[in-house]
């Protein structure tokens, strides 16, 4: 039995499969990229080509622009292709729209590299599907035991009661534009709220690529075109918006922000945020221990967050596991 650093190797540009020719979310240009999801700390242009689920395919060219890769080859879910003296396989990741763990056979070794990953039911992207396998490479973006998610419904019904609270005031959220945004769109729907959604201009051109994938968020208005005050109604945003001018005429905002690090106070109060919403596409420290532990994996990878801590844990419960560092994940807050 061959040892998996002799074919899954850490290079410069990050992880790369040497009987495939393939890196996995490389940090650089390479000539041939799997991507497991189109987040800018995941999908970078340049690459010759690039192997990634027909959503991700779309997610890219949006973000990236059209000529953003040699040549895209969307691959779907759970359909086997081989590469070199590999298979690959496209597991659904729960992460965000198009989001998949790649799974790779040789010689008989099976792994799986999850990308980000959350088993959190979510009404934008297929649910997570459990891959049993030898080695599992996982990221550890909220791997402190401090870390447990709130239940989504329960964070969207804190915002919806402090609508009704202050019907005077504005409610301005925080949240990235790609995953998080449709995911509140449809987690708000779901709860019942009829009203239209307002919308800042920087978060239109991934809900319409979600629109055209299926979903349906509603009615949807952009800002720009509502004039001033809205008092009463929800809007969203980037959290770059949050504090900037544009705000300004808003009612008197109750600002808000949904992201899994608003479980540390002191994050919420560093950006004066009035209402934390503590809403990840992560998975947090229970959900990633249990993830690991029903692989199977004998040996585990960690990468993207604290890797140390998990590590420790995955010692203590009989697993081999090390740190990765992977460049160009040392972002903690990159799009949550």
């Amino acid at each position: 039995m061959i040892a998996f650093e002799d074919w899954l190797q850490l290079t410069e540009a990050g992880l790369y499969c040497a009987p495939g020719g393939f890196h996995i979310d490389p940090s650089r240009p390479v000539d041939r990229a799997v991507i497991t999801h189109g987040h800018s700390d995941h999908a970078r242009p340049g690459h010759g080509a690039v192997l990634a689920t027909p959503e991700t395919v779309k997610v890219m060219q949006a973000r990236l622009g059209e000529d953003s890769a040699g040549r895209f080859q969307p691959q779907p879910l759970n359909d086997p292709l081989t590469h070199g003296d590999v298979t690959i396989r496209l597991h659904p990741a729960g992460h965000i729209l198009g989001s998949a763990q790649i799974e790779l056979t040789y010689r008989g070794q099976r792994a799986v590299v999850s990308g980000d990953y959350k088993r959190t039911p979510d009404p934008t992207c297929a649910l997570f599907e459990l891959v049993p396998c030898d080695l599992f490479v996982t990221e550890a973006t909220f791997g402190l035991p401090v870390f447990r998610h709130e239940p989504d419904w329960r964070e969207i019904g804190r915002l919806l009661a402090s609508v009704q609270a202050f019907p005077e005031r504005t409610h301005l959220i925080g949240c990235y534009g790609l995953g998080k945004c449709q995911r509140l769109l449809a987690l708000l729907r779901r709860a019942g709220y009829d009203r239209p959604i307002y919308l800042h201009g920087a978060l239109k051109s991934m809900t319409d690529l979600y629109i055209a994938c299926g979903q349906s968020f509603g009615e949807l208005v952009l800002v720009s075109e509502a004039g001033r005050g809205l008092a009463g109604e929800i809007v969203l945003c980037p959290p770059s918006a949050l504090k900037d001018r544009w705000s300004r005429r808003l009612a008197d905002p109750v600002t808000a922000f949904a992201s899994g690090w608003m479980r540390v106070r002191g994050r919420a109060r560093q950006r004066g945020v009035e209402l934390p919403l503590v809403i990840s596409d992560h998975a947090d420290w229970p959900q990633l221990i249990e993830t690991i532990a029903e692989t199977g994996a004998e040996e585990v990878w960690v990468t993207h967050g604290r890797e140390e801590a998990l590590v420790y844990q995955l010692g203590r419960m009989g697993k081999r596991a090390r740190a990765l560092a992977l460049l160009g994940r040392e972002d903690e807050e990159a799009e949550d």
